[in-house]
C-alpha cells in the first residue's frame, strides 16, 4: 500500500497546487457569498440584478463542482489507503488511475487562472492606416471572430459599428459571451497585419493593411473595477445615424472621458441616455481592467494612460495571402499555410499555441 499511498500524494500536491492557481478558495468564497445572497426575501425585488447574480452562481457552480469532487474523493482514497487494508488495494489503485485522467482533463482550465478569464470579452477592432484596404481587413477580422465565436458555440452581439466609406468598417465593438471568452480571447490583442494584392486599385498592387484588435474582459459589476466619479467627464449629445425608425432625435448618446488615463468610451446606438450611459460604463471598467493587466496596478488610481502608439506597434500576427500563403503569430511561432480557413474562424491552434506559451 506503500506506493499506492506515495501516489495519492504526489497527486494531492498537483491538485492543491491547480486549486491555488485557480484561486479556489477565493471563488468558493464568492460562491458562498452569492448563495447567501440569493437566499433573501428579497432577492427577486430587482428582476435583472437577481438574474446576474443567479446566472453568475450557476456559471461559477458549474466551474468549482469538478474541483470539489475530485478533492473529496482523493482525500477519501488517502484515508483508505492509509488503513493498510491489502485487500481495497486493487480497488483504490482503479480509483485513483480514473482520478489521474480526470486531474488532467481538468487541467486545461489552468491556462484561465487569471482574475478575469471567466468573464466574457468585449472586442474592439479598429481600422489602421491604409484608407480602404485597412476597413476591408478590420471587416475580415470582424468576420473572422465571429464566425470562431459561432464555432465555439458562444453568443456575440454587435455594441457599436462605424462604417468605412467604400468597404468594411472603421471600427467596431462587439461582445462575445461563453465560457471563458475573455481567457481564451486575451491574447489576440494587438496589431494584426494583413499582405495581399488590394483589391481595391486599378494596378492590383500588393498592399500591407494594419488593424487594432482590443479584447477586454466584460466587467458588469460596479465593485469589480471601482472608478472615483470625480474623474469622469460625461457628456451628452445627439446621436448620428443611418435615417429610418432607429434614428435618434434626442441627445442620448453618450461619451464618457477618464481624465486620470485619457480613456474615452462614446456610445450611441441605444434607444435612450440611460442606456447608452450604462454601455459605455461597462465598457470603460473593461478598458481600466485591461489596462490594470497590462500594467500590472492594483489600483485604478495606479493606472498611466495607454500608450496609443505603442500598443499600435505591437504586432502580433501577420496573415499574408500573396506572394504567399501564411499565417504567423510573431510571438509563438505557430504558423498555418491556410489563411482562408484562419479567416473563416480557425483559430484554435492559435489560441491553445499562445495560452501554453503563458503557463510554461
Amino acid at each position: 500500500m506503500g506506493e499506492l499511498s506515495d501516489a495519492a500524494h504526489t497527486l494531492r500536491t498537483k491538485l492543491d497546487d491547480a486549486l491555488e492557481k485557480i484561486s479556489f478558495n477565493q471563488l468558493s468564497e464568492k460562491l458562498d457569498v452569492l448563495v447567501k445572497e440569493s437566499a433573501k426575501p428579497d432577492f427577486w425585488a430587482d428582476t435583472e440584478r437577481a438574474q446576474k447574480i443567479s446566472q453568475e452562481q450557476s456559471s461559477l457552480q458549474r466551474r468549482l463542482d469538478p474541483w470539489q469532487k475530485i478533492d473529496a474523493e482523493l482525500d477519501e482514497i488517502i484515508e483508505m489507503a492509509g488503513l493498510g487494508d491489502a485487500s481495497l488495494e486493487v480497488d483504490l489503485r482503479t480509483q485513483l488511475d480514473k482520478l489521474a485522467i480526470v486531474f488532467d482533463n481538468l487541467k486545461e482550465e489552468l491556462k484561465f487562472a487569471g482574475p478575469y478569464d471567466a468573464n466574457d470579452a468585449i472586442v474592439s477592432i479598429h481600422a489602421g492606416a491604409g484608407g480602404t484596404d485597412a476597413q476591408d481587413w478590420a471587416g475580415m477580422l470582424q468576420r473572422m471572430y465571429s464566425r470562431w465565436a459561432e464555432q465555439q458555440k458562444y453568443s456575440i452581439s454587435l455594441i457599436e459599428e462605424s462604417a468605412g466609406e467604400e468597404a468594411g468598417i472603421k471600427s467596431c465593438t462587439l461582445t462575445i459571451s461563453g465560457q471563458f471568452a475573455y481567457g481564451r480571447l486575451k491574447g489576440e490583442h494587438g496589431v494584426h497585419r494583413l499582405v495581399r494584392l488590394s483589391p481595391f486599385n486599378s494596378d492590383n498592387l500588393r498592399q500591407t493593411s494594419f488593424a487594432k484588435i482590443e479584447i477586454m474582459p466584460k466587467i458588469d459589476t460596479p465593485e469589480a473595477v471601482e472608478i472615483d466619479e470625480k474623474d469622469l467627464k460625461i457628456d451628452v449629445y445627439r446621436s448620428g445615424g443611418h435615417g429610418g425608425q432607429s434614428v435618434n432625435t434626442t441627445d442620448s448618446a453618450v461619451r464618457i472621458t477618464h481624465v486620470p488615463t485619457g480613456i474615452v468610451v462614446a456610445i450611441q446606438n441605444e434607444r435612450s441616455q440611460l442606456q447608452n450611459k450604462e454601455t459605455a460604463m461597462t465598457i470603460l471598467r473593461s478598458r481600466l481592467a485591461q489596462l490594470q493587466i497590462e500594467q500590472h496596478a492594483e489600483k485604478v488610481s495606479e493606472l498611466k494612460g495607454p500608450n496609443e502608439q505603442a500598443a499600435w506597434g505591437n504586432q502580433i500576427r501577420s496573415y499574408v495571402v500573396h506572394p504567399y500563403k501564411q499565417v504567423k503569430d510573431l510571438r509563438t511561432g505557430y504558423t498555418s499555410t491556410d489563411p482562408d480557413a484562419v479567416l473563416a474562424g480557425d483559430l484554435n491552434p492559435f489560441i491553445t499555441a499562445y495560452l501554453e506559451s503563458i503557463i510554461q
